[in-house]
């Protein structure tokens, strides 16, 4: 009885032994989303709205629109699935842009298939301010809403409310999942 629960002993202990050294790896991180994480994310969006629009002058419409296609796939989340995009000057059929391919065509024109779009991104941008009226963190996704500033080379000022929804990919990127941009309504004067 006692060699039965001795080599039951040793045969428990070689298969967990066993079990162990075929397991994979875990590697765990913290996928929670900071607020110097999101507000690096809105700077970065920005910093590539101006970039672009300086490759237009400087390159064309293929260097713009090489630039906006690397902003896409690093800032926004179509490697995750469908993004939320509401661009600020889309008309039906075509409002939303849920695809990468609408989004590039918001931003730089020149697709068939939205014919309505001129560029949103060519439009000689010089500088974005964002300002937040609030952050919303819960987890791996934030949310903001606020107002953003686009001044272009001449020094006139565009304004919109923006709303952005941020998540953390697998790669543990902050990417864009929800962009929903609109004119402040004038109301009567």
């Amino acid at each position: 009885m006692r060699q039965t629960a001795l080599s039951a002993a040793v045969v428990a202990i070689v298969l967990a032994a066993a079990s162990s050294a075929n397991a994979a790896a875990v590697s765990s991180h913290n996928s929670n989303i900071t607020e110097a994480e999101v507000l690096a994310a809105q700077q970065n969006w920005g910093t590539a709205l101006v970039q672009i629009a300086k490759d237009f002058e400087t390159g064309g419409i293929d260097k713009a629109r090489q630039t906006a296609g690397a902003t896409l796939d690093a800032t926004y989340g179509y490697n995750m699935g469908p993004v939320l995009f509401k661009p600020t000057l889309t008309t039906a059929p075509q409002t939303f842009r849920i695809t990468r391919d609408g989004a590039l065509a918001y931003f730089v024109g020149g697709d068939k298939n939205f014919p309505n779009d001129t560029g949103f991104a060519l439009n000689g941008w010089r500088s974005v301010e964002i300002s937040n009226a609030a952050i919303h963190i819960n987890g791996d996704v934030a949310k903001t809403m606020g107002k953003v500033r686009i001044t272009d080379k001449a020094g006139a000022v565009t304004e919109v409310d923006k709303t952005w929804a941020f998540k953390k990919d697998d790669a543990d990127c902050t990417r864009i999942v929800l962009h929903h941009s609109s004119l402040p309504h004038k109301g009567a004067k």
